[in-house]
């Protein structure tokens, strides 16, 4: 059944996601999309996510690891426990700003910078805020308010963020050097590419929603993926070991990891896959019937909402042995033929699954080996064992993880 609502019957049926309520020109940002609409965003965009193009753009994300390890070293000085939140959400930010805006910020050391405060307001988004579960409740509100322009994103923040990419752009446009391979780059050569007949080109409108549901689809998912990989590692030193060694063999004296040498990484690869199973962030994939259908012999009226709980289906005895215990190997080559991959589904499945999803992997594994070839993670008094989960819109810690970093000798590459 899970196969038919996500992949077989995806175009014909289970095409949408629920709706967002008001949302304004972020109603053809590639997630809140639908129909026609969506298939066009998805096929434009498709390009820009080939492991060519994120070869490319590896230089970037690779220079806020070293920054990323500069502030983690300075955390570990004090001698105090690191909130991994910290560390890897400013990581995160850099990440997303720089690929999607074009923009370089140190967000952890400048959190007065316009680009940094303006994200961290969009962020604040909470599906449980009131205004949102009063749209969830009288959906019938949505018109009259969008005619109101009234929408649920912030709009002060989305004006600075539409002005900055205007900005942006008209500078890159009027530049005649070769610029560098970013999210911003590839949208703008799309939108002057001479194939593009089969599909409109994005407007500007559109590039820009593209850029803002960038930093809301990538930033609270990427730290906290890697703070839970972190805290596993912490409390499993014998795998946190065994990774830090495959990445010493693979690149030895600290040597900055690369696209071709983060995918030599087979067993950090099932570490981060594991983490994923036991946590992972979206929770649960939702999608709308358009018309009554019928499924294995159940039928299902037009407008009932779908939902299939990846986090329940993760941790489900009827597919996992242990299903709570941590145990990388699951992913080996011998063993990951035995997954179903409609039981474990951290980035979705089928036409509509996550766009970024090699993405997200290449920017956590980058991070992942520059932290571990610095240092290492212990939990300490302050850390939360086991850790006690908060269920909401993502999947979260209900207190901040916190663990001892220590240098794993005196020299900290990148810093």
């Amino acid at each position: 059944m899970i196969k038919t609502v996500l992949v077989k019957e995806c175009y014909s049926v289970f095409t949408n996601r629920r709706p967002f309520g008001p949302v304004g020109f972020m109603k053809s940002a590639i997630s809140i999309a639908e129909d026609e609409e969506w298939k066009r965003i998805r096929s434009l965009l498709s390009p820009t996510f080939t492991s060519g193009k994120l070869k490319e753009m590896v230089p970037i994300i690779a220079q806020y690891g070293d920054v990323l390890v500069r502030n983690l070293r300075r955390e570990a000085e004090t001698g105090k426990p690191v909130t991994l939140k910290h560390v890897f959400g400013a990581y995160s930010m850099d990440v997303i700003t720089s690929t999607s805006f074009g923009v370089n910020i140190d967000s952890l050391n400048n959190p007065q910078d316009p680009f940094v405060e303006n994200t961290k307001k969009l962020l604040r988004f909470n599906p449980l805020d009131p205004f949102v579960l009063s749209i969830k409740v009288f959906p019938f509100l949505t018109p009259i308010l969008e005619a109101l322009n009234i929408t649920v994103f912030p709009r002060k923040v989305i004006s600075f963020l539409t002005k900055s990419v205007k900005q942006i752009k008209e500078g890159r446009l009027k530049e005649t050097q070769k610029h560098r391979v970013d999210f911003l780059q590839l949208m703008i050569d799309s939108q002057n590419s001479e194939d593009s007949e089969t599909h409109k080109a994005l407007s500007d409108l559109e590039l820009m929603a593209q850029s803002i549901i960038f930093i809301f689809a990538g930033y609270e998912t990427t730290s906290s993926v890697l703070s839970f990989i972190i805290y596993e590692l912490a409390t499993h030193p014998d795998v946190q070991q065994k990774v830090q060694e495959e990445i010493d063999t693979v690149l030895p004296n600290k040597a900055p990891p690369t696209y071709d040498t983060v995918l030599q990484l087979e067993y950090l690869d099932m570490v981060v896959n594991e983490t994923l199973r036991l946590f992972p962030v979206a929770m649960r994939l939702e999608r709308v019937c358009k018309k009554d259908v019928e499924i294995n012999g159940m039928f299902i009226p037009k407008g009932v909402v779908v939902m299939i709980p990846s986090y329940v289906l993760h941790h489900d005895p009827k597919y996992w042995t242990e299903p709570e215990k941590f145990l990388p190997e699951r992913f080996s080559k011998k063993n990951k033929d035995n997954i179903d991959p409609y039981i474990y589904t951290p980035f979705g499945s089928g036409p509509r699954n996550c766009i970024g999803m090699r993405f997200a992997l290449v920017n956590m594994k980058l991070a992942l080996v520059r932290v571990l070839q610095n240092f290492s993670f212990k939990p300490c008094k302050e850390t939360q064992i086991p850790l006690k989960l908060r269920f909401g819109g993502l999947l979260l810690t209900e207190k901040p993880i916190v663990l001892k970093a220590e240098s794993r000798d005196e020299t900290v590459s990148g810093a």
